[in-house]
């Protein structure tokens, strides 16, 4: 008896979860951000926005839940409902963090469904052009000359801006001093007056200060060049091997999600992510589009938490 009550409850199941992708979407989406308006992930959610109420039939409303490098966003999601009406725009950070903070209340990448990847952002390494260094060769020389009298700016803790300059480190030899800021807008400030020497920076908040002299670039974290900056060299092309650091944008959606409706969503993605006006759109705000299967993001986010961990423990890092 039991047993076919069992059975009844899996066909129940199976049949909703059908019905359910046939009529999914029904009513707005909502897309948390982990981070303020105006940073990349936001304006990249923004940008998708339309291009996929034009594909789903639904609008998106992008929701900022800022705080904890994107933690508090990524707690909401991973306590919805797998129904496909709430989504994260995740970035590195959520790779970062089951490393550096110690009591999680999500698990990654249990409590998610992997959706698609959306986007490489690479970070960009700029200095304050009062800074004798005109190469990444030039800032190594000068920090190994004056260990621990040069600092780095970062966004926070846990950061992916933060472990970036970490591997950096732990590249390099250096003694680097951290300085923390409450977001990029102050991080920025900070390098552009002097106060901190050097930044992993965004990509788009630093391009408009390089390009006016206020800030001087000297690589940036992806294998290769980034078209919004195109004269700026990679890591590797300035003698740093193994250095990068991709500041990736991925949707997901929380755990159990019916593979039916995220089979929908990737679809819609990767339609949207191969228009010309998305693409170049990501491209002014220095990101590639870049589209992958739900399978790939899995394995590339695996990938992630691993390598990030292992620069989190040779840092010492435990927020």
């Amino acid at each position: 008896m039991l047993r076919k009550i069992f059975i009844l409850i899996v066909l129940y199941l199976s049949v909703s979860a059908q019905i359910q992708a046939q009529t999914y979407p029904t009513k707005p989406l909502r897309m948390v951000v982990g981070f303020a308006a105006g940073g990349a992930p936001d304006i990249l959610a923004r940008l998708l926005a339309q291009p996929l109420n034009d594909k789903l039939g639904q609008p998106l409303i992008v929701d900022n839940r800022p705080g904890a490098t994107s933690n508090i966003g990524a707690e909401i999601v991973a306590r919805a409902a797998p129904d496909g009406y709430t989504l994260f725009m995740a970035t590195v950070s959520v790779a970062i963090s089951p490393s550096v903070y110690p009591a999680l209340a999500f698990r990654v990448p249990q409590d998610f469904t992997p959706v698609a990847m959306v986007a490489s952002v690479p970070l960009i390494l700029v200095v304050h052009p009062g800074l004798p260094v005109k190469s990444v060769q030039d800032l190594i020389r000068l920090a190994k000359e004056k260990p621990g009298q040069l600092n780095y700016a970062s966004v926070g803790n846990g950061s992916p801006q933060h472990l970036a300059a970490e591997l950096f480190k732990l590249r390099t030899g250096t003694q680097l001093v951290h300085v923390p800021y409450k977001g990029g807008a102050p991080a920025n400030t900070a390098v552009l007056g002097g106060e901190s020497h050097a930044y992993f920076s965004g990509m788009p908040p630093a391009l408009p200060h390089v390009n006016s002299g206020r800030l001087r670039a000297l690589a940036v974290t992806a294998s290769k060049r980034s078209p919004a900056a195109a004269e700026v060299p990679t890591m590797a092309e300035a003698g740093l091997q193994n250095s990068e650091a991709d500041n990736w944008h991925a949707v997901l959606g929380p755990a159990r999600l019916p593979a039916a409706i995220v089979q929908q969503l990737n679809g819609a993605l990767a339609a949207a992510l191969a228009m010309p006006a998305v693409q170049t759109q990501f491209a002014n705000q220095g990101a590639e589009a870049r589209h992958s299967t739900p399978e790939a993001l899995l394995r590339h986010l695996q990938a992630e938490i691993a390598k990030w961990q292992d620069v989190a423990r040779a840092a010492g890092l435990k927020l």
